[in-house]
Protein backbone atom coordinates (compact mmCIF):
# COMPACT_ATOMS: atom_id res chain seq x y z
CA UNK A 1 0.00 0.00 0.00
CA UNK A 2 1.06 3.63 -0.85
CA UNK A 3 2.09 6.07 1.96
CA UNK A 4 2.16 9.00 0.68
CA UNK A 5 2.09 12.77 1.75
CA UNK A 6 -1.71 14.06 2.18
CA UNK A 7 -1.95 16.96 -0.46
CA UNK A 8 -3.71 20.12 0.88
CA UNK A 9 -5.87 22.18 -1.48
CA UNK A 10 -7.53 25.10 0.46
CA UNK A 11 -7.67 23.16 3.56
CA UNK A 12 -9.00 20.25 2.60
CA UNK A 13 -6.01 17.21 2.97
CA UNK A 14 -6.20 14.74 -0.10
CA UNK A 15 -4.94 11.44 -0.26
CA UNK A 16 -2.32 11.20 -3.03
CA UNK A 17 -3.04 7.58 -4.13
CA UNK A 18 -3.31 6.28 -7.92
CA UNK A 19 -6.74 4.47 -8.45
CA UNK A 20 -5.45 1.65 -7.81
CA UNK A 21 -4.35 2.39 -4.54
CA UNK A 22 -7.26 3.91 -3.72
CA UNK A 23 -9.15 0.91 -5.09
CA UNK A 24 -6.96 -1.64 -2.65
CA UNK A 25 -7.40 1.02 0.28
CA UNK A 26 -11.20 0.92 -0.22
CA UNK A 27 -11.28 -2.81 0.00
CA UNK A 28 -8.80 -2.40 3.09
CA UNK A 29 -11.12 -0.31 5.06
CA UNK A 30 -14.41 -2.63 4.63
CA UNK A 31 -11.86 -5.40 6.60
CA UNK A 32 -12.02 -2.83 9.71
CA UNK A 33 -14.39 -3.38 12.77
CA UNK A 34 -14.31 0.75 12.85
CA UNK A 35 -16.65 2.16 10.84
CA UNK A 36 -14.86 4.38 8.04
CA UNK A 37 -15.50 6.86 5.21
CA UNK A 38 -14.43 7.91 1.48
CA UNK A 39 -15.54 10.84 0.20
CA UNK A 40 -14.62 12.37 -3.15
CA UNK A 41 -14.59 16.29 -2.93
CA UNK A 42 -14.25 18.51 -6.15
CA UNK A 43 -13.97 22.18 -5.96
CA UNK A 44 -16.96 22.99 -5.18
CA UNK A 45 -16.86 20.63 -2.24
CA UNK A 46 -13.80 22.35 -1.57
CA UNK A 47 -14.96 25.83 -1.84
CA UNK A 48 -17.67 25.37 0.90
CA UNK A 49 -15.45 23.62 3.08
CA UNK A 50 -13.14 26.94 2.85
CA UNK A 51 -16.51 28.79 4.30
CA UNK A 52 -17.82 25.99 6.82
CA UNK A 53 -15.21 24.49 9.22
CA UNK A 54 -17.36 21.87 10.29
CA UNK A 55 -18.26 20.48 6.73
CA UNK A 56 -13.72 21.25 6.16
CA UNK A 57 -13.54 19.18 9.34
CA UNK A 58 -16.20 16.83 8.42
CA UNK A 59 -13.88 16.00 5.08
CA UNK A 60 -10.61 15.98 6.73
CA UNK A 61 -11.59 13.23 9.06
CA UNK A 62 -12.53 10.37 5.95
CA UNK A 63 -10.27 7.25 5.96
CA UNK A 64 -9.85 7.82 2.19
CA UNK A 65 -10.20 11.81 0.26
CA UNK A 66 -9.52 11.38 -3.36
CA UNK A 67 -10.04 14.14 -6.14
CA UNK A 68 -12.87 13.99 -7.73
CA UNK A 69 -12.59 16.72 -9.92
CA UNK A 70 -9.58 17.72 -12.44
CA UNK A 71 -9.36 21.03 -10.91
CA UNK A 72 -8.16 19.66 -7.75
CA UNK A 73 -5.30 17.83 -9.58
CA UNK A 74 -4.34 21.05 -11.49
CA UNK A 75 -4.58 23.19 -8.25
CA UNK A 76 -2.10 20.72 -6.55
CA UNK A 77 0.20 21.25 -9.81
CA UNK A 78 0.81 24.57 -7.72
CA UNK A 79 1.51 22.77 -4.21
CA UNK A 80 4.86 20.71 -3.44
CA UNK A 81 3.23 17.67 -3.51
CA UNK A 82 1.39 17.11 -6.44
CA UNK A 83 -1.64 14.92 -7.30
CA UNK A 84 -0.80 12.23 -9.95
CA UNK A 85 -3.86 11.78 -11.08
CA UNK A 86 -8.18 12.56 -10.59
CA UNK A 87 -9.82 9.62 -8.69
CA UNK A 88 -13.49 9.87 -10.41
CA UNK A 89 -15.56 8.73 -7.43
CA UNK A 90 -17.85 6.53 -10.60
CA UNK A 91 -14.26 5.24 -11.97
CA UNK A 92 -13.54 4.02 -8.21
CA UNK A 93 -16.95 2.24 -7.65
CA UNK A 94 -16.31 0.32 -11.00
CA UNK A 95 -12.91 -0.75 -10.30
CA UNK A 96 -13.99 -1.87 -6.61
CA UNK A 97 -17.13 -3.65 -7.95
CA UNK A 98 -14.74 -5.07 -10.08
CA UNK A 99 -12.68 -6.86 -7.67
CA UNK A 100 -13.44 -10.43 -6.08
CA UNK A 101 -13.19 -9.21 -2.49
CA UNK A 102 -15.81 -6.77 -3.44
CA UNK A 103 -18.41 -10.20 -4.13
CA UNK A 104 -17.46 -10.88 0.01
CA UNK A 105 -19.32 -7.85 1.16
CA UNK A 106 -23.31 -7.02 1.50
CA UNK A 107 -23.76 -3.50 -0.16
CA UNK A 108 -26.84 -0.72 0.35
CA UNK A 109 -27.80 1.69 -1.95
CA UNK A 110 -29.03 5.34 -0.41
CA UNK A 111 -29.65 8.08 -2.74
CA UNK A 112 -31.01 9.50 -6.19
CA UNK A 113 -34.64 9.90 -7.52
CA UNK A 114 -37.35 7.41 -7.00
CA UNK A 115 -36.52 4.08 -9.17
CA UNK A 116 -32.73 5.02 -9.63
CA UNK A 117 -31.00 2.93 -6.87
CA UNK A 118 -33.25 0.16 -7.29
CA UNK A 119 -32.20 0.11 -11.23
CA UNK A 120 -28.35 0.44 -9.97
CA UNK A 121 -28.58 -2.07 -7.84
CA UNK A 122 -30.34 -4.01 -11.02
CA UNK A 123 -27.39 -3.66 -13.89
CA UNK A 124 -25.03 -3.79 -10.79
CA UNK A 125 -25.93 -7.08 -9.91
CA UNK A 126 -25.80 -8.20 -13.58
CA UNK A 127 -23.12 -6.81 -14.78
CA UNK A 128 -20.64 -7.55 -11.76
CA UNK A 129 -21.90 -11.38 -10.99
CA UNK A 130 -21.47 -12.09 -7.52
CA UNK A 131 -21.62 -8.89 -5.92
CA UNK A 132 -24.59 -8.56 -3.74
CA UNK A 133 -26.63 -5.60 -3.28
CA UNK A 134 -28.91 -6.05 -0.28
CA UNK A 135 -30.99 -3.11 -0.58
CA UNK A 136 -31.70 0.21 -2.17
CA UNK A 137 -33.49 3.32 -0.85
CA UNK A 138 -34.39 6.76 -2.81
CA UNK A 139 -32.89 10.11 -1.72
CA UNK A 140 -36.61 11.81 -1.14
CA UNK A 141 -36.56 11.35 2.26
CA UNK A 142 -37.03 13.44 5.29
CA UNK A 143 -36.28 14.23 9.14
CA UNK A 144 -39.73 12.27 10.20
CA UNK A 145 -38.37 9.06 7.79
CA UNK A 146 -34.73 8.86 8.89
CA UNK A 147 -35.88 6.18 11.35
CA UNK A 148 -37.25 4.04 8.78
CA UNK A 149 -34.33 4.28 6.27
CA UNK A 150 -31.60 3.31 8.95
CA UNK A 151 -34.14 0.72 10.31
CA UNK A 152 -34.05 -0.77 6.87
CA UNK A 153 -30.38 -0.61 6.07
CA UNK A 154 -29.82 -2.10 9.59
CA UNK A 155 -32.13 -5.29 8.81
CA UNK A 156 -30.29 -5.55 5.28
CA UNK A 157 -27.30 -6.96 7.20
CA UNK A 158 -24.92 -4.50 4.58
CA UNK A 159 -22.11 -3.54 5.61
CA UNK A 160 -21.13 -1.49 2.71
CA UNK A 161 -23.36 1.98 2.18
CA UNK A 162 -23.32 3.86 -0.33
CA UNK A 163 -24.72 7.25 -0.22
CA UNK A 164 -26.20 9.72 -3.35
CA UNK A 165 -27.88 12.63 -1.55
CA UNK A 166 -25.60 15.23 -2.93
CA UNK A 167 -23.31 17.46 -0.85
CA UNK A 168 -22.83 18.22 1.95
CA UNK A 169 -25.66 16.41 2.84
CA UNK A 170 -24.54 13.39 2.10
CA UNK A 171 -21.05 13.88 4.12
CA UNK A 172 -22.58 15.03 6.54
CA UNK A 173 -25.92 11.80 6.80
CA UNK A 174 -22.98 9.65 6.84
CA UNK A 175 -21.53 11.49 9.75
CA UNK A 176 -24.52 11.53 11.78
CA UNK A 177 -25.30 8.04 11.21
CA UNK A 178 -22.31 5.76 10.69
CA UNK A 179 -22.09 4.66 14.59
CA UNK A 180 -26.10 4.00 14.74
CA UNK A 181 -26.26 2.05 11.34
CA UNK A 182 -23.37 -0.08 12.20
CA UNK A 183 -21.99 -0.95 8.55
CA UNK A 184 -18.15 -1.02 8.31
CA UNK A 185 -18.15 1.18 5.41
CA UNK A 186 -19.65 4.01 4.08
CA UNK A 187 -19.05 6.34 0.77
CA UNK A 188 -20.70 9.23 -0.38
CA UNK A 189 -20.97 8.96 -4.11
CA UNK A 190 -22.64 12.03 -5.46
CA UNK A 191 -24.74 11.32 -8.92
CA UNK A 192 -22.92 7.38 -9.24
CA UNK A 193 -25.91 6.23 -8.88
CA UNK A 194 -27.86 7.89 -12.20
CA UNK A 195 -24.62 6.66 -14.29
CA UNK A 196 -25.01 3.14 -12.63
CA UNK A 197 -29.03 2.55 -13.39
CA UNK A 198 -28.06 3.62 -16.69
CA UNK A 199 -30.16 7.46 -16.45
CA UNK A 200 -27.11 9.51 -17.38
CA UNK A 201 -24.11 8.93 -20.07
CA UNK A 202 -20.61 9.70 -19.02
CA UNK A 203 -18.63 11.88 -21.16
CA UNK A 204 -16.67 9.85 -23.87
CA UNK A 205 -13.36 8.95 -23.16
CA UNK A 206 -11.69 11.53 -25.07
CA UNK A 207 -13.28 14.45 -23.00
CA UNK A 208 -12.32 12.51 -19.58
CA UNK A 209 -9.07 11.91 -20.78
CA UNK A 210 -8.55 16.04 -20.88
CA UNK A 211 -10.50 16.46 -17.99
CA UNK A 212 -13.17 17.97 -20.14
CA UNK A 213 -15.78 15.80 -18.53
CA UNK A 214 -17.34 19.33 -16.59
CA UNK A 215 -17.62 20.53 -20.59
CA UNK A 216 -19.65 17.45 -21.24
CA UNK A 217 -21.93 17.78 -18.35
CA UNK A 218 -22.58 21.36 -19.32
CA UNK A 219 -22.93 20.75 -22.61
CA UNK A 220 -25.50 17.92 -22.20
CA UNK A 221 -27.40 20.12 -18.87
CA UNK A 222 -26.97 23.83 -19.88
CA UNK A 223 -28.67 24.53 -16.29
CA UNK A 224 -25.63 23.19 -14.68
CA UNK A 225 -23.94 26.98 -15.62
CA UNK A 226 -24.45 28.43 -11.78
CA UNK A 227 -22.91 25.67 -11.00
CA UNK A 228 -19.82 26.09 -13.15
CA UNK A 229 -19.37 29.60 -11.60
CA UNK A 230 -17.52 28.10 -8.60
CA UNK A 231 -15.07 26.57 -10.37
CA UNK A 232 -13.92 30.24 -11.80
CA UNK A 233 -13.77 31.22 -8.09
CA UNK A 234 -11.93 28.02 -6.92
CA UNK A 235 -9.14 28.92 -10.08
CA UNK A 236 -8.66 32.66 -8.81
CA UNK A 237 -8.72 31.51 -5.32
CA UNK A 238 -6.25 28.81 -5.79
CA UNK A 239 -4.08 31.38 -7.87
CA UNK A 240 -4.08 34.00 -5.82
CA UNK A 241 -2.76 32.39 -2.21
CA UNK A 242 -0.09 30.78 -4.98
CA UNK A 243 0.78 34.63 -5.92
CA UNK A 244 1.33 35.51 -1.90
CA UNK A 245 2.74 32.49 -1.37
CA UNK A 246 0.21 30.74 1.21
CA UNK A 247 -0.49 27.74 -1.16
Amino acid sequence: MENLKKTEILGVCFDNLLPEAACERFLELAKTNEPSTVFTPNPEMVMLARKDDGFKALLNSADLLVPDGIGIVLASRLTKNRIRQRVAGIELLQNIFGDERAKKHKWYFLGGKPNVAQLAKENVEKQFEGLEVVGSRDGYFGAEDENEVIADIIASGADIVLVGLGFPRQERWINAHKDQIGAKLYMGVGGSFDVLSGQLKRAPKAFRKLGMEWLWRLLRQPSRMWRQRVLVKFAFVVLFKKIRGVL
